[in-house]
């Protein structure tokens, strides 16, 4: 039989990360490719003392339906949390528990979109959130970047130029896949173009309490005085990304909307794991366990960063992340990036993912690739990065 897949599905693609990930299945390729936790990050004894504790004495709880907008003393408590972080405003904000961030970045393209809208993001991009955007047949516009976050110019002159422009995506914190961060001088002029160009932004903050160098930048949601900012975030980089467990604070009419599409979608996150992380948030000391955290990936990111340093070739460049997950580095223009990254799972058993994964439009040149350093052991960076060290050499010098 021949199906016909409707209009929204049928130009998507596999994830090409999830492509390369089926080489992994090798024992003897290391990855540097995905994007998961730290094994030893995750708060095992905890979360079973926790569950213990809620199947003896409320095992309904966890077993029921439970309200769309979320468990209420998670929703309180994140009300609370974000509000001290300047990222809800009581006055004109509400929130809601999302199965992660993506489904809150998904929801609000379905809330404020029609076909054919514009939705402006950064290029690259993380490959997740801009796949949801095209099952909505929007005009999805990439934006490059500099090293401090999005071009202003370039972005300016697309609100000039581009129609119905209605969203901008940002990942201002560790962007995924660059590492990079967004400055505060850019940030207030984002919001600024916000306010004098008429659209509404989308803040995608999966990363920020991993900073494990460097200082704070207040988010694009503090600066909020209008109703511009949806900010989005998760609990899985900081207690399980089994969890599926995300939130959204937003204008309380983008937010009952999102109700209303999260109803028709999954009726409401799973109910134990947001009765897990409310206890873990309020019952563990939250603060050693983000400290313990960004230790790791602080050693991780560190060791990884010193074989490029001193064992890459000279001629490829990368952005040093100051928190999150993922390095960015760049081949020189000359170099076929395709070719060097078949080349390194193939021959040398090393995954990494190409840059252009993240494209914004297909066939678009990328001249980078992405490493990750959370999920493989220090063991694993160690050999990997050297085996890499001596590739890039044997292509390059």
């Amino acid at each position: 039989m021949e199906y016909k897949f409707s209009d929204k599905v049928s130009g998507l693609k596999a994830s090409a990360i999830r492509e390369i990930l089926k080489f992994t299945a090798d024992p003897e390729v290391i990855s540097f490719a995905a994007g998961n936790p730290a094994p030893e990050a995750f708060p095992k004894e905890e979360i079973a003392k926790l569950s213990a504790e809620l199947f003896r004495d409320d095992p309904i709880l966890a077993l029921q339906y439970s309200v769309t907008e979320g468990y209420t003393p998670l929703r309180e408590f994140l009300k609370g949390w974000m509000s001290e972080k300047g990222c809800f405003h009581p006055e004109f904000d509400d929130l809601i528990v999302t199965s992660g961030g993506q489904q809150a970045n998904e929801l609000s393209c379905k809330v404020l979109l029609n076909e054919g809208d514009t939705l402006l993001c950064e290029s690259p991009s993380f490959i997740g959130s801009l796949n949801a955007f095209r099952s909505y047949n929007v005009n999805l516009v990439g934006i490059d970047m500099e090293e401090d976050g999005i071009d202003l110019e370039k972005l300016e002159n697309a609100l000039k130029t581009e129609k119905n422009v209605k969203l901008l995506y940002l990942i201002p914190n560790f962007q995924n896949p660059t590492g990079r961060t967004m400055s505060l001088a850019k940030r207030k002029a984002v919001y600024e173009l916000a306010c004098r160009y008429d659209f509404i932004i989308l803040e995608d903050d999966p990363y920020g309490e991993l900073r494990f160098a460097g200082t704070n930048v207040p988010t694009i949601k503090s600066l909020d005085t209008e109703g511009r900012v949806i900010y989005s975030s998760t609990f899985s980089k900081l207690i399980s990304s089994g969890f599926r467990t995300g939130f959204c604070s937003a204008p309380a009419p983008i937010i009952q909307k999102i109700v209303v599409c999260k109803q028709v979608s999954d009726v409401h996150s799973n109910i134990w794991a947001q009765v897990i992380s409310h206890r873990f948030m309020t019952t563990v000391d939250r603060e050693a366990h983000f400290n313990k955290l960004r230790a790791i990936y602080r050693e991780k990111c560190g060791l990884m960063c010193s074989y490029i340093d001193n064992g890459f070739s000279d001629k490829i460049t990368y952005v040093r992340p100051e928190g999150g997950l993922f390095i960015w580095c760049t081949l020189p223009d000359s170099c076929d990036m395709n070719a060097f990254c078949t080349k390194a799972v193939q021959e040398y058993k090393v995954a990494v993912v190409p840059g252009n994964s993240f494209n914004i439009r297909e066939g678009d040149v990328s001249h980078s690739f992405r490493l990750n350093y959370s999920t493989p052991t220090n063991a694993q960076i160690e050999k990997g990065m050297e085996i890499l060290s001596k590739m890039t050499k044997d292509m390059l010098d």
